[in-house]
């Protein structure tokens, strides 16, 4: 048996991403000479952790930030605030030089297939596009990586010189799967993968990433509004509300017994393949409408609609309770009642 040097299991349990405090606020300007009046606080402070391996579910509904913190934690954006950590390399405020050198490790797929292909190119110079760029590659060197991914995600040699146009949806999927697997990336943002897909054509691409997480060892970020299918794909599940994230939990957990009341409500709302469960089911139908991210309430986020709201939620904001097991809650439900077992972490903040 090969020794096992001290600390190479701390370091296989060490996250690969590491989010901690992100911030990414977009300006207003109004006015003639546009001054800028305020902020759109699309993320508001958020951390999370991201094992190697691992699946993180990242729902909410409409307008909640998910999207916007995919695209931060890759640099899509300049972030406002906060830190990133990708396999040990800090990319939230270093240079776009040393930037471009951490790409190959962190890729996206985008939500809308037909959107995020070029239309005038083939999909081999798609595919190709990132070879190009980051790797020195010989004519019949370059060849033979393309048609190796299009084997991965399922694509016939033959279309190689065919354009995105002729392809069906699900087919554009894994063109663009195809092309985020290219420079071989530990860590892939899925941005609603399956969103603009039929429903017979989304179990196949799931069942796709899966295949590809457990052959290449990938560590995803699945962001999504399906419930049903990040219970499929999700080892853990963040839940985002108006740019905060309220509750983090194993996917067991979380759908067995969710503990905010918001995520009380989304899981209530998602009905039941069981007829007699269905007609017995009684969704929590929140009041009100979504406050907007230009101008958030006081205190807790979803107090406005919480069905529990109390004094202390217009106030002050909550602070982040750890249950243990990775399991986080934003709720000053459990400040007083849970204190034995749920302990503020570093994330408890007052307004």
């Amino acid at each position: 048996m090969a020794d096992v040097q001290p600390g190479t299991e701390a370091k296989a349990q060490a996250p690969l991403v590491k989010v901690r405090d992100l911030k990414m606020y977009f300006p207003i300007h109004s006015g003639l000479f546009r001054t800028h009046t305020g902020n759109i606080k699309a993320v508001d402070g958020i951390s999370f952790d991201i094992m190697p391996g691992e699946t993180l579910g990242l729902v909410g509904e409409s307008g909640c930030g998910k999207s916007t913190v995919g695209r931060a934690i890759l640099r899509l954006y300049d972030l406002t605030g906060g830190t990133v950590e990708i396999n040990g390399f800090e990319i939230a405020h270093v240079d776009r030089d040393s930037l471009r050198s951490k790409r190959p490790m962190m890729q996206m797929i985008f939500q809308d297939p037909q959107a995020s292909l070029n239309p005038r190119m083939t999909v081999a110079s798609i595919i190709g596009e990132p070879l190009d760029e980051h790797m020195k590659l010989t004519a019949n060197e370059r060849l033979a990586r393309i048609y190796e991914l299009m084997d991965w995600v399922g694509l016939n040699r033959e279309f190689a010189k065919r354009y995105p146009h002729e392809f069906s949806g699900g087919q554009r999927q894994r063109i663009g799967i195809a092309r985020a697997l290219a420079l071989n990336p530990k860590f892939i943002v899925c941005d609603e993968p399956i969103a603009a897909l039929d429903v017979s054509i989304q179990a196949q691409v799931v069942n796709l990433l899966e295949e590809l997480q457990n052959r290449l060892n990938l560590t995803y970020l699945f962001i999504s509004h399906d419930l049903s299918m990040v219970r499929h794909i999700a080892d853990r599940v963040a839940v985002m509300y108006l740019g905060r994230i309220v509750e983090i939990a194993s996917r067991e957990k979380l759908f067995a017994e969710p503990l905010h009341p918001y995520t009380q409500a989304l899981l209530s709302a998602v009905p039941e393949p069981d007829p007699e469960s269905e007609r017995n089911r009684r969704p929590i139908v929140l009041q009100g409408d979504v406050p907007s991210p230009a101008n958030p309430p006081k205190g807790c986020n979803f107090s406005t609609r919480c069905p529990k709201v109390m004094d202390v939620c217009r106030q002050i904001e909550p602070g982040v309770y750890d249950f243990g097991e990775g399991r986080q809650v934003a709720c000053h439900l459990y400040s007083e009642s849970m204190t034995t077992t749920a302990e503020p972490t570093a994330g408890e903040r007052t307004n």
